[in-house]
């Protein structure tokens, strides 16, 4: 018996499109991006999904994105010149679409 790929449903013979972190290590990497600089690119993208209650980028703005690196700099001191990292994250998240 064959085994079913990991996006495949049981219950579905169309497969899954792949998921968002999923497409944007694939973007980065065809990129030719770090390992490390996907790592922290999917690591600020994840938190920035969690900030706003597991809304989905595409759903997202500037307005959420202005909210989520005032967070950075307000209640996690995070620096400005450090903010550059998850704002370039988090559009390239936005710019990877739903599949």
């Amino acid at each position: 018996m064959l085994a079913t790929p990991p996006y495949a449903s049981s219950t579905s013979a169309a497969p899954q499109p792949p998921k968002l972190l999923d497409r944007v290590r694939w973007h980065l990497q065809v990129k030719r991006y770090s390992i490390r600089t996907e790592t922290a690119y999917t690591d600020w993208i994840r938190r920035f999904i969690l900030f706003h209650g597991k809304r989905h980028p595409a759903d997202m703005g500037e307005n959420e994105i202005a909210a989520f690196l005032s967070h950075l700099a307000i209640n996690r001191n995070v620096a400005a010149s450090t903010q550059s990292s998850p704002r370039e994250a988090v559009r390239d998240g936005r710019s990877s679409r739903r599949g």
